[in-house]
């Protein structure tokens, strides 16, 4: 049964946040993730401060299956089956060490899966003394250690190269540390965080909504009242990426980017059980990336909402489906305008865009503005012969937009993808004839500098474009001011 139980899907940062959830149900504050990788016999370890265990119940925790999934939880308990411990032990290691320490005693058990297949007895260990245990000395005077030992699944089938061995347990850890970030960030939030530690160093919640972002657009809360309680459902639309600092902006899309992190992102009991989709309710697309919906159930749902044992995966029931599939049009909306926004400023007539778009007969053009002041400017000082090929190389280039390559860059990382650099003549030219012909429009100086602070090129050289718009004002002063 054990050995069955070992391929029922664990990854290993499932696994540990598996081990997490019952420090959390026992009220601890502190839980300590520690590894040994580079010796004969590496090992990881997870330590709590909560509220220990006596030998009875140690027991009973070892026990798979040891309590009943029909049974009434209490709201803050992460559990359901009584398998996790065992079941998420067993997918990484084939030996589970446990020592609890609670009112002043010290207990262990150990499960060691191949002294059960020499033995061909199901019978749990319990030795007599703790001393020698590895990380058992980060126990304190009420709390639980859980320890994994001969982890035959994390080596990648690297038994005789330790360094190789390290490496690859150490890029799973590394995996890992993300995933607790992540799935625990509300815990770590709160006005008395829980703490998670990794070999000494404090995890920094990770909050998939930048709800401290004021650029963050969050709608009301919503609540559905159902039999088996209530389920509480709030959308959000993140900053574009010009809004928020890079290093925030891929620590929120994480490994696979903002395209596989939309969607909706379920809570039971504040603790992250999916993320990362629409439950087929909607597809995924890159004008979509930005809207997250985060659902909160409570552990009384579970049977509702078909949670596994992993807690790693659900369905959403049909009363709730009919909710969301409302949600999912309002957020989709939201999302698209701050894309559709800032896409607007670009082929705004009075900002004299580089680029027109042209919309028709179904279909979507992009063509080169040959009315920009840049180019009417220069095609001016042409002789009409050279005019004509000025503008035919203009619409070739307009012809050969290379729109395939171009929408398989925005599908997959759209905020890599930056303006070419021009170099100073060149955006000295640009400048000086847009700024001619927006000052013989009437506009001032302050609305000129406003609106091409908002198109290309001249926002993504700003300082250089700010640097030739007060040189050329200064220049044009002097020459008017009298003698």
């Amino acid at each position: 049964m054990i050995e069955g139980l070992r391929d029922i899907g664990y990854s290993l940062e499932t696994a540990i946040s598996d081990i997490v959830d019952n420090s959390v149900t026992a009220r601890a504050r502190r839980i300590q993730l520690i590894t040994e990788t580079y010796s004969d016999e590496p090992y990881i370890a997870i330590v709590d401060d909560g509220e220990g265990m006596t030998e009875d119940e140690l027991i009973a925790a070892m026990r798979p299956g040891s309590q009943n999934p029909l049974a009434a939880r209490d709201k803050p308990d992460l559990g359901r089956f009584g398998l996790g411990l065992k079941s998420a032990s067993f997918s990484q290691c084939r030996r589970l060490t446990v020592v609890s320490r609670k009112g002043g005693q010290t207990c262990a058990a150990i499960w060691d899966l191949d002294d059960v297949a020499e033995q061909n007895q199901w019978a749990v260990q319990l030795p007599d003394h703790v001393t020698g245990f590895p990380a058992v000395d980060h126990l304190g005077a009420t709390g639980t250690l859980v320890l994994w030992q001969k982890l035959d699944r994390l080596t990648g089938g690297v038994s005789h190269n330790a360094a190789k061995r390290a490496e690859i347990i150490n890029q799973r850890i590394a995996e890992t540390e993300r995933h607790l970030r992540l799935v625990f960030h509300r815990f770590m939030e709160e006005s008395k965080p829980l703490q998670i530690l990794l070999n000494g160093r404090k995890l920094r919640p990770l909050d998939p909504f930048a709800r401290r972002s004021p650029a963050t657009i969050m709608d009301p809360e919503e609540r559905l009242t159902l039999a088996g309680g209530d389920v509480e459902i709030q959308s959000f639309t993140l900053p574009h990426h010009k809004q928020i600092s890079k290093m925030d902006w891929e620590d929120i899309a994480g490994p696979e980017g903002h395209l596989k992190s939309q969607g909706f992102y379920l809570y039971r009991g504040k603790r992250l059980i999916v993320f990362g989709t629409w439950f087929g309710l909607c597809r995924q697309s890159e004008l979509t990336k930005l809207s997250r919906v985060r659902i909160d159930i409570p552990n009384s749902m579970d049977a509702d909402w078909k949670i596994d044992v992993k807690k790693s995966s659900a369905q959403l029931p049909p009363i709730v489906r009919e909710r969301l599939k409302k949600v999912i049009e309002r957020i989709q909306a939201g999302s698209k305008r701050t894309y559709n926004k800032r896409g607007a400023k670009l082929v705004d007539q009075e900002r004299l865009p580089m680029w027109n778009r042209i919309q028709a007969d179904g279909q979507i053009r992009y063509r080169p503005n040959i009315d920009h002041p840049a180019f009417a400017a220069f095609a001016e000082s042409l002789t009409p012969e050279l005019r004509r090929g000025f503008f035919n190389c203009i619409a070739l280039v307009g012809a050969s937009l290379p729109i395939e390559t171009v929408h398989a860059d925005m599908a997959g990382s759209a905020e890599q993808i930056v303006p070419d650099v021009v170099d100073e003549d060149a955006l000295a030219q640009a400048v000086q004839a847009t700024l001619s012909v927006l000052s013989g429009a009437g506009k001032g100086i302050k609305e000129i500098m406003s609106l091409m602070k908002d198109v290309d090129p001249f926002r993504s050289s700003w300082e250089d474009t700010q640097r030739i718009i007060e040189a050329t004002v200064e220049t044009e002063e002097k020459q008017c001011s009298p003698c």
